[in-house]
Parts: structure tokens; C-alpha cells; sequence
């Protein structure tokens, strides 16, 4: 016999449920709800593509990291050199080439004033009296209207009548080392056209209109071997406009004097044992490449002297400042 069918504990319940379970399926849903279904299947379908073909190219390069066959060996070893070497390359990145706030200023090379070889050197001098191939008298210079004066008298070039590369008679009151080289940066009053331009070192030694920039600048002069040290104290041979052969590149000018382009003092001449005319190598030199010598001792107008004077007055004044009191 079988049993009877079970009937529901709570039949109102059950239909209620049915019903709503019903009316749901049929009831459509939200176009919001719509929308963000599609975008996250739209989205979902992006990023497995993306991910299948990151997969493939990761594959493809685990792939050339393997081991070719042998035909391929040589490409594979080229390619591999090839990837060590743009690893290894440094990158483009440009590195300050100073720390400070300025670069500091460069050191003076040894080419900044080259040497002017070959030159044709005749000896002049302090007081010299016109001659046929020297008309213009010595007793003044371009820049100063009392040379003779200033320096102490003639300086007798006769080397019977010298000692210690100077006059034996007096005790000149200015460098008996001097030079003349054939430019002058004044006229009028005033400096040259060109001269800001051709100099150097202008702006660093300008002190105003009328003064010139070039008296007292220091020289190197050269023969067989041996150098001297001299200050520029005239303008000459001949000329005093020629600044290319100067500052530049040009060749003396001829003239009467088998075409000379410097003229030097006796104590040049004897320092470094030239005969009268001779033939040399010059060119400028900075004050601190100099080194001490007879050059160094003598003249109002000296570097060396003028710097030493300066050194004495501080010491003179630091030891009075240091005196106790009474």
C-alpha cells in the first residue's frame, strides 16, 4: 500500500514564494544594471586579450634566450653581444662640469701666447741719439715724455761701461730690462679702434681713456736655448701700428733694419749673449710664470719691485699694529 502524499505544512507560504520567483524571471532589469554588465564583459574581454598577448611576446623572448641550433649560432652570438653592449652602454645624461656657482677661471696655457719665432732683434736704448737707421731719439718713449729722466740717465749700451746688466755710472731708477715692439694702443688721447679688440687682455687692464694697456706688459725672449725676461717700455722698430704681427699672426714689416720686429735693451742683449743684431724667439708671458732673476731687482716701474715694496709697507704695518702700547 503506498503511502499517501505529503502535503504541504504551510500552503498559503509556498504559493506566495512560487509567485514571486515567477513574477522576478518576467519582471525585465534596470537599464543601469544593463549597461554595467556590458562594460565589465567589455572590459573583461580587453584585458584577456591584452594578457594572451603579453604571454605570447614573454614566450617568444624566453624563446631567443634559449639555445639556437648550430646553424643560427653566429646570429645568436651577435645578438647577445649586441644586448650585453646596450645594457652595458652608459646613457645619455649630461653630469655638471662644475659644482660652484661659477667655473672657476682657466689656468693660462702653454700656448696662450705662442711663441713668434725667428725674429730679427736689433739693440736699442735708453737716451740713444738719432741715428741713419734709428731717426727717432730715445730720450722719451710713446708713453712716457721723460724716459731718459725717469730712468736715471743714458743706458750707455758700450759693455765696457756696464755691470750686472747695467749702467756702472748710476743706479737706473727704472727696469734696465725693457723691450719695444712696433704697435701703440693710443692716439688722440683716447686708444685705437681695434685696440679692445686685438689686446688681449684689455678690459682686464683698462683704467680709463688715455692710458695705455700696454706699457710694462711682460715679454719672454729666447735665443740658443736661453730665455730673459723683459717689460714692453716703447713702441718701435720703425712702426707703432702694426698689431697684427703683434697680437696676430703676420711677419715684421721690411724695413731698414733687415726687417726687425724687436727691439731690446743692452741688458737683453747681454743676458742672453746676442750680438747687437741677432735673431730671436718672444712672446708674452703672464706676470706669475715668471721666475726671479736680474730682471727682478731694479726700477719703480718693475713688477717684482713694486710687489715687494707693497709686502714691506704691510709687514711695516702689521708690526706697528702689534706694538703694545706704553
Amino acid at each position: 500500500m503506498n503511502p499517501p502524499p505529503s502535503t504541504p505544512q504551510f500552503p498559503a507560504l509556498d504559493s506566495r514564494r512560487n509567485a514571486l520567483k515567477v513574477a522576478l524571471q518576467k519582471k525585465p532589469r534596470h537599464p543601469l544594471m544593463r549597461l554595467t554588465s556590458r562594460f565589465f564583459a567589455t572590459h573583461l574581454c580587453i584585458m584577456r586579450k591584452r594578457i594572451i598577448r603579453s604571454s605570447a611576446i614573454l614566450a617568444s623572448s624566453l624563446a631567443s634566450l634559449a639555445p639556437h641550433s648550430h646553424a643560427e649560432g653566429p646570429e645568436a652570438s651577435k645578438y647577445t653581444k649586441r644586448l650585453r653592449e646596450s645594457a652595458l652602454a652608459p646613457t645619455d645624461m649630461a653630469l655638471p662640469k662644475s659644482t660652484g656657482v661659477t667655473d672657476p677661471p682657466p689656468a693660462p696655457g702653454a700656448d696662450r701666447y705662442p711663441w713668434k719665432n725667428s725674429i730679427v732683434t736689433t739693440t736699442f736704448w735708453i737716451g740713444e741719439k738719432p741715428t741713419k737707421n734709428n731717426p727717432t731719439p730715445n730720450h722719451v718713449s710713446s708713453w712716457d715724455m721723460h724716459w731718459a729722466e725717469n730712468f736715471g740717465g743714458t743706458d750707455d749700451p758700450d759693455k765696457g761701461n756696464r755691470a750686472n746688466y747695467m749702467p756702472a755710472s748710476f743706479v737706473p731708477q727704472q727696469n734696465p730690462f725693457y723691450v719695444a715692439l712696433p704697435y701703440n694702443d693710443l692716439e688722440r688721447g683716447g686708444h685705437k679702434a681695434e685696440a679692445a679688440q686685438v689686446i688681449p687682455w684689455f678690459k682686464q687692464a683698462f683704467k680709463g681713456a688715455g692710458k695705455t694697456v700696454l706699457k710694462g706688459r711682460w715679454l719672454a725672449i729666447r735665443f740658443r736655448g736661453k730665455v730673459c725676461y723683459a717689460q714692453w717700455e716703447d713702441c718701435g722698430p720703425f712702426r707703432t701700428d702694426h698689431w697684427q704681427y703683434v697680437f696676430g699672426n703676420e711677419r715684421p714689416k721690411p724695413n731698414l733694419n733687415r726687417g726687425a720686429g724687436l727691439d731690446v735693451s743692452p741688458a737683453v742683449r747681454d743676458f742672453l749673449g746676442m750680438a747687437d743684431t741677432d735673431v730671436t724667439d718672444w712672446k708674452f708671458v703672464e706676470f706669475e710664470e715668471i721666475p726671479s732673476g736680474p730682471w727682478a731687482t731694479h726700477g719703480d716701474n718693475n713688477t717684482f719691485v713694486m710687489n715687494q715694496r707693497r709686502l714691506n709697507t704691510e709687514v711695516v704695518s702689521t708690526k706697528k699694529s702689534l706694538t703694545p702700547l706704553p
